[in-house]
C-alpha cells in the first residue's frame, strides 16, 4: 500500500498559473501562434494555438490575465486565421478551411510540409 501525499490548493494554483503562463510567453501577439513546444527553431502548432484560445477565458476567470488582454488576443488570432492564405500552395497556412498542424511563428505559413490538422 503506498501513502501519496495529497496536493494542496496552493500547489494546484501554482500548477495552474505555471501551465497558463505558457500560453501568454510563448505566443507571437501580431498574430496569435502559439508554439508547439519551446525548442529552439520549432515551429507554432494549430492545436496549441487552438487550446491557448480556450484557456484565455480560464485565465480570466481565475484572475490571470485582465479580459481586455483575453479579447485582444482572441481577435488578433481570429482575425489572422480570417485573413491567412488558403489554397493548394506549398505555403499555405490551410486549404478549404481546414489548417495545417505546424505553422511558421512569425509568417504563419505551413512548416515542414506537415498535414492538415482535422
Amino acid at each position: 500500500m503506498s501513502t501519496r501525499r495529497q496536493t494542496t490548493p496552493a500547489e494546484l494554483e501554482m500548477l495552474q498559473r505555471e501551465t497558463f503562463d505558457y500560453f501568454l510567453n510563448e505566443v507571437n501577439p501580431a498574430n496569435g501562434l502559439i508554439l508547439d513546444k519551446t525548442a529552439p527553431h520549432w515551429p507554432a502548432s494549430i492545436a496549441a494555438t487552438g487550446l491557448g484560445l480556450a484557456c484565455y477565458p480560464v485565465g480570466v476567470e481565475r484572475g490571470f490575465m485582465a479580459r481586455e488582454a483575453a479579447a485582444s488576443r482572441t481577435l488578433a488570432t481570429l482575425r489572422f486565421f480570417w485573413t491567412s492564405p488558403q489554397g493548394p500552395e506549398p505555403d499555405a497556412t490551410g486549404y478549404r478551411g481546414f489548417y495545417y498542424h505546424f505553422l511558421d511563428m512569425q509568417t504563419g505559413r505551413r512548416a515542414w510540409q506537415c498535414e492538415l490538422s482535422t
